[in-house]
């Protein structure tokens, strides 16, 4: 049998994919409200973004122009900003105390206390003694003030001695 003309072969293929694409149609015609939405809010995007890096293009070319202020009146540094004191600079008026807190040094059985969170010291006091707790809650005060630490071993030396 000899095959048909290419030209008839296309044609029946296109009424079959006719006839398929008509009977998913009902289904498109569902979306195509939300596909008619999507494609105009890609659209918008794009655009939005073509504008916007025309506007930094035309910003870089016309920044050789005009001078830049030295510093906007809006603008604010931390160098600008009155600096604000620690709790443990404000605890001690007498000049002996802040002899003593630079005397302190990190306890001993706890020499990477500087560096722990607050959840990592919370695992290691559990080990402690209480006068070893004392220690830490001394050099706490003394040095960073830390509300959250010292409550927490505040709370720890009331535990331990409540056992």
């Amino acid at each position: 049998m000899k095959p048909l003309p290419l030209g008839v072969r296309v044609a029946a293929g296109l009424a079959v994919t006719a006839l398929e694409q008509a009977r998913k149609l009902p289904q498109q015609l569902a979306g195509l409200p939300l596909t008619v939405v999507s494609e105009a809010m890609q659209l918008s995007m794009r655009v939005q973004q073509h504008v916007t890096e025309l506007a930094i293009k035309g910003d870089d070319a016309l920044s050789g122009l005009r001078p830049a202020e030295e510093e906007p009146e809006w603008a604010t540094f931390d160098e600008d900003e009155t600096p604000v004191a620690t709790p443990a600079e404000t605890l001690a008026d007498d000049p002996w105390e802040e002899e003593e807190r630079a005397i302190a040094e990190v306890p001993e059985f706890l020499p990477m206390y500087d560096e722990l969170s607050i959840a990592q010291l919370r695992a290691r006091l559990r080990n402690l003694s209480v006068e070893q707790l004392d220690e830490l809650l001394s050099y706490e005060k003394a040095h960073e003030g830390r509300p959250e630490f010292v409550g927490m071993l505040n709370r720890r030396i009331a535990t331990v001695k409540s056992q």
